[in-house]
């Protein structure tokens, strides 16, 4: 009976064992893939956040541009230009090609810029 009782410890010391390590290689490897993914994001967002304050500082300093009533949004390197206030043709397309010359745009959309 002891030979028996000594094996089935024994088995369920090993069958805990195998278990643990199995749910440990779970548990790790999911917040490795969750981290990854968070980096990848993070570094979208911080890709966006850096490509709208330089378009912003761009058209700020860049005369004839009403920089500071033009709105800068980006999404994935596509970036949204609009304004309340009324621009001139030429100052849209001017807007525009600053903003395409800005390393990391994709894209851009004028479509919020009202033109006179």
């Amino acid at each position: 009976m002891k030979k028996f009782a000594i094996a089935a410890a024994t088995a369920t010391a090993l069958t805990l064992t195998m278990a643990n390590a199995a749910f440990a290689q779970q548990a790790v490897q999911a917040p490795v893939m969750l981290a990854a993914n968070t980096v990848d994001s993070a570094k979208q967002e911080g890709s966006d956040t850096w490509i709208t304050t330089k378009v912003k500082a761009d058209l700020l300093t860049e005369k004839g541009i009403p920089g500071g009533d033009i709105k800068v949004e980006t999404n994935q390197g596509v970036v949204s230009l609009s304004s309340d206030v009324k621009v001139t043709e030429s100052q849209k397309e001017r807007a525009v090609a600053i903003t395409k010359a800005i390393k990391g745009v994709k894209d851009v959309s004028a479509a919020g810029l009202k033109a006179e």
